[in-house]
């Protein structure tokens, strides 16, 4: 099992720049997938980022360019760094953790991206 805790979300200005980070209870080393989802007020869940234990990452596009999803598995923990934040960002952001078929996910913290 993985728990998982997010923390860094806040209020910045548009323009601005954030890192989100995902602390695991144990090593991430061999997690396959780790990634970030979001939702916003009123809207469904939606896909942000996720990055492999091997490195490879994927995106969504209204976040190319702009975020950027890395992970360190000596300090079991994965960050997302959001730059050029857009009004259009403030959701609340959740990490998950797929482990061997097994989702885990954090409890979610709040991105207010004002104007």
């Amino acid at each position: 099992q993985v728990q998982l805790v997010e923390s860094g979300g806040g209020l910045v200005q548009a323009g601005g720049s954030l890192r989100l980070s995902c602390a695991a209870s144990r090593s991430i080393f061999n997690v396959y997938v780790m990634g970030w989802y979001r939702q916003a007020p009123g809207k469904q869940r939606e896909f942000v980022a996720s990055i492999t234990s091997g490195g490879r990452r994927n995106y969504a596009d209204s976040v190319k360019g702009r975020f950027t999803a890395s992970r360190d598995n000596a300090k079991n923990t994965m960050y997302l760094q959001m730059n050029n934040l857009k009004p259009e960002d403030t959701a609340v952001y959740s990490c998950y953790a797929n482990n061997d078929g097994l989702l885990y996910w954090g409890q979610g913290t709040q991105l207010t991206v004002s104007s």
